[in-house]
């Protein structure tokens, strides 16, 4: 089943962000290798694709496990969360209907 990760950024988390982000995009690779990541990407705070120093407010993460236990396991051990980029990791179940 496809599982949604929403991870929210603490307020001027851009370094830390930049520090963790070859380890954070491992992981998504991993997952993309695997035929089991549908999409992944970051929030801009402000309107645009590439903010600057606005930096990012979060991330979203939509990718197949088992069930949400696995999801919310693999969103644990996210490295945004061991750096401090995240504030906070919501998982829910997504059922993708398009396209």
């Amino acid at each position: 089943m496809l599982y949604a990760i929403f991870g929210e950024d603490i307020e001027d988390s851009l370094g830390k962000r930049m520090s963790a982000r070859p380890a954070h995009l491992k992981r998504l690779q991993e997952l993309l290798d695997e035929g089991r990541l549908v999409l992944a990407g970051p929030h801009p705070a402000i309107d645009t694709d590439n903010p600057g120093d606005a930096g990012f407010t979060g991330s979203l993460v939509v990718a197949e496990f088992d069930n949400l236990q696995a999801a919310q396991q693999w969103a644990n051990a996210d490295p945004y969360i061991d750096t401090g980029v995240y504030d906070k990791v919501t998982v829910k179940p997504f059922k993708k209907v398009f396209p």
